[in-house]
């Protein structure tokens, strides 16, 4: 015996259901790109020029730092950064972009930087993991290191049954 014929109907829309789920899987796949922070534009950056500018016409075209610095005179840093996110993995920075402007005594631009993701460090300030003292053991370590260590059947139990509690002579 045959089975059924499919009619035309039912076998269109098989074909429009797979191809929707494979473009949704594709989809899925593909990397999300996020932008983060100051988002530069390159005009803005030629209109500063050192020993000319002021912090006040900074501020007015760049607007506000992302963060500052007064370690040895002051530095004002604006940073951009862009994510990439493919699936269920973690956020990946991939480029990172940092104008950086000092100033003089004066309150007047004394260098302009610009610095990219391969001019960072990473610093780990917060580690979240708690030093321990002893070994390490690996999970077959665990598991053999207590062979050999048990009382045979019938062994006193120190200090228990012999009329000297807690095993004290």
């Amino acid at each position: 015996m045959t089975p059924p014929r499919l009619s035309q109907t039912v076998r269109t829309i098989m074909i429009a259901a797979c191809l929707t789920t494979s473009a949704a899987v594709l989809a899925a796949c593909s990397p999300v790109v996020e932008e983060r922070g100051y988002i530069f534009d390159p005009n803005d950056l030629t209109k500063i020029q050192p020993g000319i500018t002021s912090k006040e016409q900074v501020r007015s075209i760049m607007g506000s730092p992302s963060t500052t610095s007064t370690v040895d005179g002051e530095a004002w840093y604006y940073i951009s950064s862009k994510f990439e996110t493919t699936t269920f993995y973690r956020p990946k920075e991939v480029d990172r972009a940092v104008a950086a402007f000092y100033f003089e005594k004066t309150d007047v631009v004394q260098e302009v930087a610009y610095y990219g993701l391969e001019d960072g460090q990473i610093v780990n300030f917060v580690d979240r993991t708690t030093p321990t003292r002893g070994k390490e053991l690996t999970v077959l370590g665990q598991i053999f290191g207590n062979l050999g260590r048990y009382n045979a059947p019938g062994a006193a139990i120190p200090g228990v049954g012999t009329g000297n509690p807690g095993g004290r002579r």
